[in-house]
């Protein structure tokens, strides 16, 4: 999957079908001139349902699919038979969707589980045949109900993507090496700020054959809650992360003061992230000397008030280490 095929955000307009008419039938035949009311009921208008689908990640498929409507109902006829309800239409989404209602941005729905469906927009409900108006005092009702009209919206489709770990971090932190090395993703790495322009996913193979998912999204740079660098825009995506692992590199001029800046970035965004358990892991450690990590340690000891360690993607080094706290912190 290129990066210009990650597709997270797409406006919609869906419309679910007319309930079909009741019929107006007086039932005849030979030697029965006035055998009362047998007009059958009209179909249910179809549904727009949404679909959940472990195996799409993307809303690409639904990029050029900006109008979805459903078949109408058909209408009722003699022998009280009932029409035909209209044609469903299913939209299938990846899971961690977000509907909104474009108008209002009122969130209708979120799609979560394989198989999960709701219906967006409900198809009209059938109009009742005439045989359901006879009474003692009318016997030969001549009228019978119209379906009830179609509903029509306009929808924003969001894609938050579900994974048990988030990467944050400044641009050139080392979050697409780090996901290179830790899983079999393959995202695009230079030595320059932005490489990351979409989200990526990664799946981490620990012991005994269990899996974790890995996710990382562009740097997040100062002011990223205003609006600034692509951060904020992708920040939705690690709302539903169980962890978040603050990457900062050994070289940072001051690694304390970039955890500040990066925690109160989520928290304008989104205070509910500050509640999510939180790791940080010291990228590019190779540059540091035995010597010039005993004394950063020494200082951050004191300075940081969750658990960091030291790591090196290109040389491998605290990796699996990396993986065991991640684990363990997943799993309590």
């Amino acid at each position: 999957m290129t990066e210009g095929n990650f597709v997270d955000y797409v406006k919609m307009y869906v419309c679910s079908g007319n309930g079909g008419k009741g019929s107006v039938h007086l039932h005849r035949e030979k030697y029965i001139t006035k055998g009362g009311p047998d007009g059958g009921d009209g179909g249910r208008g179809g549904h727009i349902i949404l679909k959940g689908n472990s195996n799409l990640w993307t809303l690409l498929h639904l990029k050029y699919a900006r109008h979805t409507r459903a078949g109408h109902g058909g209408d009722g006829s003699k022998g009280r038979s009932t029409g035909a309800d209209g044609e469903d239409f299913y939209l299938d989404v990846p899971l961690g969707t977000v509907v909104r209602d474009t108008e209002t941005n009122e969130i209708l729905m979120e799609i979560t589980e394989d198989g999960e469906e709701k219906i967006i927009a409900k198809g009209g409900k059938g109009g009742l045949g005439n045989w359901h108006f006879k009474s003692s005092t009318n016997q030969t009702p001549r009228y019978a109900q119209p379906g009830m009209p179609l509903e029509e919206k306009y929808i924003t489709l969001e894609l938050k993507l579900l994974a048990d770990v988030g990467l944050v971090g400044f641009p050139n932190a080392g979050k697409s090496t780090l996901l290179s090395v830790i899983t079999s993703a393959k995202p695009k790495i230079a030595d320059y700020e932005f490489t990351t322009l979409k989200p990526n996913l990664g799946i981490v193979k620990y012991r005994d054959f269990q899996t974790f998912v890995m996710a990382d999204i562009p740097g997040i740079i100062e002011g990223a809650a205003e609006g600034k660098g692509l951060g904020y825009y992708f920040l939705r995506h690690i709302e539903r992360n169980s962890v978040l692992l603050f990457l900062i590199p050994a070289d940072a001029p001051d690694i304390k003061k970039q955890y500040d800046i990066l925690l109160d970035e989520l928290r304008r965004y989104n205070p509910e992230m500050l509640d999510k358990e939180r790791i940080i892991a010291i990228s590019k450690s190779d540059l540091l000397d035995e010597e010039l990590k005993e004394e950063l340690n020494r200082e951050l000891e004191n300075e940081l008030p969750i658990p960091y360690l030291f790591i090196s993607s290109v040389a491998q080094q605290g990796i699996a280490e990396l993986k065991d706290v991640l684990w363990k912190i997943l799993n309590n």
